[in-house]
């Protein structure tokens, strides 16, 4: 899909590839998606909610046979857990022409419960599992909105001993809510535009 695309900086996926046309690329058994307006932030977010978070998921792209082609280095996902089991998968392409795919849920870890947002980068745990063509990694996420911070090369070395080439393919799974995804390199910081940046409002004393 971005194959062909001049990748620098910051590449938007949430608008272009889900907000417009989710339903063509979406799975749903005993669930919903939904557009809707979150109370903490006061936006418009897309809720996945499921019974089982394997039978409700957005995928991007939706035609099995295409790929994404996205090359930068490092994923970013504002997102919201519902208090449920979460998880979401990855699909890359390394230098040995393999196919790894990286799954990151909540399964293994009770949830960290904070008021505040919870940056996070992944490191490779003794709850890290790597088999040779996916990688499952616990991920330990804040009570309300997180900024989750995915360095794809660094998990493909560290994982598999190869480098990162592309990434093919985005699955984001129940119980969430999604404000954004988008895929940069460098990792941005102070100049990201406000709607990449996560504001909580302030707690009442």
């Amino acid at each position: 899909m971005f194959k062909n695309t001049l990748q620098s900086g910051i590449l938007l996926t949430t608008k272009e590839l889900w907000e417009e046309r989710y339903v063509e690329a979406s799975r749903v058994v005993n669930g919903q998606i939904k557009r809707t307006q979150d109370e903490d932030i006061h936006s418009n977010v897309l809720e996945i909610v499921g019974s089982n978070v394997q039978s409700t998921y957005i995928t991007c792209p939706a035609d099995p046979a295409a790929t994404l082609g996205i090359k930068l280095l490092f994923l970013v996902m504002i997102v919201k857990i519902l208090k449920k089991y979460f998880t979401f998968e990855i699909l890359v392409l390394d230098y040995k022409n393999v196919r790894r795919r990286f799954r990151a849920s909540n399964f293994q870890l009770k949830c960290c419960l904070c008021e505040s947002v919870f940056f996070m980068l992944w490191a490779m745990t003794a709850l890290t599992g790597v088999k040779p063509y996916i990688c499952s990694l616990p991920l330990r996420m804040g009570e309300r909105w997180n900024t989750i911070q995915s360095n794809l090369a660094n998990f493909t070395r560290r994982a598999y001993g190869t480098d990162y080439v592309e990434t093919l393919l985005v699955q984001v799974h129940a119980n969430c809510q999604l404000r954004r995804i988008y895929f940069s390199d460098p990792l941005c910081s102070e100049e990201l535009p406000p709607e990449f940046k996560l504001y909580l409002p302030m707690q009442k004393a």
